[in-house]
């Protein structure tokens, strides 16, 4: 399918409103209708992007379209070129990835012998022969001497008023230290390095040190279990651990001893722990101190690894079974985040990026793009709801971040709290807000640009673990639609499809990707003739990647996504995504959160529950389900109102945040939980046995 331009949009504004625009002023913006943008690029400002600097670069060089991206006489031609310029990104691939490794200077040791020899899905190989390193590019911004003392890393913690600061010249000299410390213990091409560290500077130092000798990173969050991390880890064995003594969250320290004890014991493979004392306990016996590792002057090493050489192992949220151990390489990370920070994000050494993320989140990966292209990235460990709700707006501040990124719940949150940000902080140099995690609702679209910033750029983007990229994001060329993401990412064939696997536009359907991405994994670990792999993504559609969510491509070229399709709703052969009940019924302040299920029954009929969490002080009486009716049945769709509204006390969540559909339709298909769910992957068991007595209940 071609991916089409808008159709022609009239100019003019609807009904105005106040709206802060920095913590020192206020103006007025106009509240736009569904069909009039919300935010438009200033002119100039398009012009000046590094995407419209590479298509013009591109056109000269690559045969990329001639029309420049910016400045453009109206939307829709704006949005006409931009699908020019993706159509050419995706139907010459050769051409598009060879023009970004030039655009980006990529580094090859030994050139490859080709860009894509094998396009096949699953199987792509990209560049052939090319040998580079990963961690040589993230530190490039280090050879310059200008650089030597501007920030590479910023980091707050709770406890922390001003950020800490580690330049760019430090960041060098502490990968190269401890690069060596590696080698110097055996540790070399192929050898796993597993991390259970938050998001401080010590975990990007350690990835950039792993990648640095060939070696293969992966990384846990600190608020996993045992469990859980072991589940991860025993799978790829790895013979470094770096480990915390504990962590500061929500106001607590919380001991992480006991758990780092029991990886030791559970995890024959490590031969090396380093200690991190972030809570300043001692080394426990036999583990080598982080401090000593980093103490030497040593200018680090790049090992030159094959472009398809693993980068790290990523997990799924692991709800049904063990997680997914998802492998990428080095040179299809390196090329992916290269695109899609300095291009889709227009990133740059003027930046400061800071994304709410934790080291169990791909977001956290993705953050340390930002290095790639010489930004400064700014690193946070702790709540975003700590001491209130405004934490993390107070973080953006405080740091003067450039690119604040965080999650939609995170963005409700705030406007359920009634946060005023734009006008109780100072965020004038915000330039774009990024979300991801779950589809935005428009309620959280309007809150941005009525709470925090009239002139900020809304870059909503949804991809996913599996790529570590977006298919979907931003564009800093195109307006911001109200509940739309701007365009599908240059690079990515994405498509929307139908049942029979035929592309639509204007209709629900699902997310596949036609053609190979670099960042693809190269395969699950543990997976030797790619049988999981294959059944993840390309059972569906042979050849095709099923990425699992439904979407909506627009005839104005704008992707909207609705959920996972795999919790999809089908009532009455009418499917309904999750995330379209979820966006109307959580507006209402009574609730805090939801879960909707469909559930086939026996009989033939279908039972369609909603389970709420109360917002403190609010009731489940008959006024409060008859307004979730209502907004149902008069906002989204009358076949798709609740049979019953149940509250809960808690919903369960994967350990990366995300509410868990499947494991509960199938608890209350009558599937026992411990063959429903994997224990380790959430947050909260005894919210999943509450739907376990309900099925019992509903039983008798």
């Amino acid at each position: 399918m071609a991916w089409s331009a808008p159709t022609a949009q009239p100019d003019g504004l609807a009904t105005s409103s106040p709206v802060p625009t920095t913590g020192r002023e206020t103006t007025t913006v106009s509240t736009p209708t569904q069909d009039q943008p919300l935010w438009r690029p200033n002119p100039a400002r398009a012009a000046a992007t590094s995407l419209v600097a590479f298509q013009a670069w591109a056109a000269e060089h690559h045969g990329a379209p001639a029309a420049p991206l910016a400045p453009a006489a109206d939307d829709q031609q704006a949005a006409q070129r931009y699908a020019d310029l993706h159509a050419w990104s995706t139907a010459d691939l050769d051409r598009f990835w060879t023009a970004v490794t030039q655009w980006f200077d990529v580094r090859f040791t030994e050139v490859p012998e080709a860009v894509l020899a094998d396009p096949a899905m699953p199987g792509a190989r990209w560049f052939p022969g090319a040998r580079l390193n990963y961690a040589e590019h993230a530190l490039r911004a280090a050879e310059d001497p200008a650089n030597a003392d501007r920030p590479a890393i910023l980091h707050l913690d709770e406890t922390t008023e001003q950020p800490a600061v580690l330049t760019w010249s430090e960041l060098r000299r502490q990968v190269g230290s401890l690069a060596a410390a590696l080698r110097a213990r055996g540790i070399g091409p192929g050898d796993r390095v597993g991390a259970y560290l938050p998001n401080v500077p010590q975990a990007a130092v350690a990835l950039l040190a792993t990648a640095a000798v060939g070696a293969i990173w992966t990384s846990c969050a600190p608020d996993f279990g045992a469990r859980s991390v072991l589940d991860r880890l025993q799978q790829i064995e790895p013979a470094v651990l770096f480990a915390i003594d504990g962590y500061h969250y929500g106001g607590k320290d919380h001991d992480r001893t006991e758990v780092v004890a029991e990886l030791r014991r559970e995890l024959p493979s490590l031969h090396t722990v380093v200690h991190v004392p972030l809570l300043g306990a001692p080394a426990p016996d036999g583990a080598l101190q982080w401090d000593d590792l980093v103490a030497d002057d040593v200018a680090p090493v790049f090992e030159p690894v094959p472009f398809d050489h693993p980068l790290w192992v990523l997990y799924s949220s692991g709800t049904t079974g063990l997680p997914k151990a998802i492998v990428q390489s080095q040179g299809g990370i390196l090329l992916e985040h290269l695109k899609q920070a300095g291009l889709h994000l227009d990133l740059g050494p003027q930046d400061r990026f800071l994304w709410y993320t934790s080291t169990g989140w791909m977001m956290w990966n993705f953050l340390l793009a930002g290095l790639l292209v010489g930004a400064t990235i700014v690193t946070y460990d702790g709540s975003p709801g700590h001491p209130d709700t405004g934490a993390l707006w107070s973080v953006a501040a405080r740091t003067r971040a450039t690119v604040l990124g965080t999650s939609a719940a995170y963005v409700i949150a705030s406007r359920k709290a009634e946060l005023h940000p734009g006008r109780d902080l100072d965020l004038s140099a915000v330039r774009c807000i990024g979300t991801t995690g779950s589809p935005l609702p428009p309620d959280g679209f309007r809150w941005i640009y009525e709470e925090v910033k009239q002139d900020v750029w809304l870059a909503s983007v949804s991809g996913g673990t599996d790529v570590c990229s977006c298919f979907v994001g931003g564009v800093p060329t195109l307006p911001v639609y109200l509940g739309e993401i701007q365009a599908p990412c240059l690079g990515a064939a994405v498509e929307s499809w139908d049942v029979q696997g035929h592309p639509h536009t204007d209709t629900v359907g699902e997310l596949v990707v036609t053609k190979p991405i670099p960042s693809m994994p190269t395969g699950f670990w543990n997976d030797p003739e790619g049988t999981r792999y294959h059944d993840s993504y390309f059972d569906t559609y042979p050849g095709i990647w099923r990425h699992g969510d439904w979407i909506t491509v627009t005839s104005r070229g704008t992707v909207v996504i609705h959920g996972r399709s795999d919790s999809t709703l089908n009532r009455q052969g009418v499917r309904m995504g999750s995330a379209d009940i979820y966006e109307v019924v959580e507006r209402l302040p009574e609730i805090a959160e939801s879960l909707v299920i469909g559930l086939e029954e026996p009989d033939g009929g279908y039972w369609m529950p909603l389970f709420v969490v109360l917002a403190p002080g609010a009731e489940l009486d008959q006024d409060v389900i008859g307004r979730i009716r209502t907004s149902l049945r008069t906002e989204l769709s009358p076949r798709h109102v609740p049979d019953e509204v149940i509250a809960v006390r808690g919903l369960p969540h994967t350990l990366t945040g995300k509410r868990i559909e499947v494991p509960v339709k199938r608890i209350l298909s009558g599937t026992p939980l411990e063959q429903a769910v994997n224990p380790g992957s959430v947050d909260n068991l005894d919210h999943l046995r509450f739907f376990e007595q309900l099925r019992v209940d509903r039983q008798a």
